[in-house]
């Protein structure tokens, strides 16, 4: 009989969730979406034309037009560019700060232990979204201030999942061989325990571009996000609301976007969880 590989037992319980695969198909289209924007887009995004402003969904604009005249459908393909953008910048710089962090926590314990965790515990006292507002008001908001500023404020969990992992593998007989055989600090956290703690990392990292994505349309909403002219799902909701009586598409296209989008990931990442571990399955 063939030996399975977790490898294999993954795929295998992975590939029977059939909602952890409509999350698949709905990313990997993003991903197509975004990568080959400038083939699919049918129009210029920042093309103004004055006499189609706000036309409603028509052969000849999918999605309608905005206040400008701008094809809608064109700018929310290209939208799907700053969300990728934004979530997995946000999400690659919250994951090596908190990998780092728990690392160090973990493996170390004691005062170290001590010290990052009541960081952790005093940044969690600060609603984060509010704390997102505060520093994109005092910064210029660029897209790059804002993928900064939302990964350095969402590494507080990710911080505790590899710290509770470090804390049960540093126990571990592989661990202490290599400590035994004068291997330093920095090779076993890094070769030795840190591969071995990757899966919740990886559900953590999927279910955190979901997030990052979602708190990128709010600001963007909100008018201190990605700024006009570039185009984003947050700013088109934006022109959405100010014309909400006349151009219902506006609000609900984006809308249903984010919400897909966000769908998609959280699906994705659920499956990624059960599958690496079906004992954490509901």
């Amino acid at each position: 009989m063939e030996r399975k590989t977790p490898k294999h037992l993954f795929w295998r319980r992975f590939t029977k969730n059939g909602l952890a695969v409509c999350g698949s198909i709905i990313v990997i289209l993003l991903f197509f979406v975004a990568a080959f924007a400038p083939s699919i887009s049918p129009y210029d995004p920042g093309q103004i034309n004055i006499k189609d402003m706000l036309q409603p969904p028509s052969k000849y604009h999918l999605l309608g037009t905005d206040q400008l005249g701008r094809d809608v459908l064109s700018r929310m393909i290209w939208g799907s560019r700053i969300s990728l953008m934004v979530g997995f910048v946000a999400v690659g710089i919250a994951t090596v700060i908190g990998a780092f962090l728990g690392a160090l926590a973990g493996y170390y314990g004691k005062w170290i232990d001590t010290v990052i965790m009541r960081f952790v515990d005093i940044m969690l006292c600060f609603p984060a979204f509010f704390l997102i507002l505060a520093v994109i008001a005092i910064l210029e908001p660029t897209i790059w201030n804002v993928m900064v500023v939302i990964g350095l404020t969402s590494w507080m969990g990710v911080t505790r999942l590899v710290r509770a992992e470090f804390l049960s593998l540093r126990e571990r007989d592989f661990v202490k061989a290599a400590q035994a055989i004068g291997s330093k600090d920095v090779r076993v956290i890094f070769l030795h325990i840190l591969p071995n703690a990757l899966s919740p990392i990886w559900v953590s990292a999927t279910l955190g571009v979901a997030a990052a994505i979602l708190t990128e349309s709010a600001l963007s909403f909100l008018g201190i996000g990605v700024q006009p002219p570039t185009p984003s799902w947050g700013n088109i909701l934006t022109a959405g609301k100010d014309n909400i009586e006349i151009a219902w598409w506006l609000s609900l296209y984006p809308g249903l976007a984010i919400l897909t989008t966000v769908l998609g990931y959280n699906l994705l990442g659920e499956g990624i969880r059960d599958a690496i571990d079906p004992r954490l399955k509901n």
